[in-house]
């Protein structure tokens, strides 16, 4: 597949500017809320100047939601950084369910604007795999946007961490609108390339409606691949 770098690149592209854009907006919310309540001090605090008793508890509010807002930033700027560095790694040993729980976060407002709630099920013991976090974290959003598309009347994806025979896998499902005819609407070129480059199959099940990513447990040749 000669063109395969050229479409994971803008595959990548587009993926790295959606997650970015989505969570850098997510931060602007943030401080908007801690500047609304950043003014309300303010104006406590010109009570207090003009010998106006102050209430304690409306202080201790408006502390905690600052306080809040504050950590909800720190934690996108987190996810933001680790997902940065995750395009620097080609091969890198993952835990697996961890990762899918990486990317449910990271995709959380794209998902809230679409009213579908995102649960993530890994088992009790880890599964760790060795692959490419770059393009795995974008064959679950694939995978996930389609999905959020035939959740029904449930409004809800859930994603199961399991091991298989080859090494581990990814199920989405409760895709209750999922039919024969819409997972025919998965298939692209992009999400072929994906799956190519991770050494990943992914099968479509309208009568259990699911979506299977199934994984090896170490990534043998990736884009590095020469045919």
């Amino acid at each position: 597949m000669g063109n395969t770098p050229d479409i994971l690149g803008m595959t990548g592209l587009l993926f790295f500017g959606c997650m970015s854009s989505s969570n850098f907006h997510e931060i602007k919310n943030a401080l908007a809320i801690i500047n609304e309540n950043a003014g309300l001090l303010d104006d406590i605090a010109q009570f207090a100047d003009g010998n106006r008793p102050i209430n304690p508890e409306k202080m201790k509010t408006l502390s905690a939601k600052i306080t809040k807002q504050v950590k909800r930033a720190d934690d996108i700027i987190r996810n933001i950084n680790r997902f940065s560095h995750s395009v620097e790694k080609p091969m890198e040993r993952i835990d697996l369910g961890e990762t899918v729980a990486f990317v449910a976060r990271l995709t959380e407002r794209l998902a809230a604007i679409r009213g579908v709630t995102v649960k993530t099920v890994p088992l009790a013991s880890h599964i760790h795999i060795t692959t490419s976090p770059f393009f795995l974290e974008n064959l679950i959003w694939v995978c996930l946007d389609f999905a959020m598309g035939f959740t029904g009347h449930g409004k809800t994806v859930e994603l199961i961490t399991e091991t298989n025979n080859v090494g581990g896998q990814i199920r989405l499902t409760r895709l209750e609108g999922l039919n024969r005819e819409g997972a025919k609407m998965l298939a692209s070129r992009e999400k072929t390339a994906l799956l190519e480059a991770l050494e990943a199959t992914l099968v479509t099940n309208p009568e259990t409606g699911e979506l299977i990513i199934s994984l090896p447990k170490i990534f043998q040749q990736g884009v590095t691949r020469q045919k």
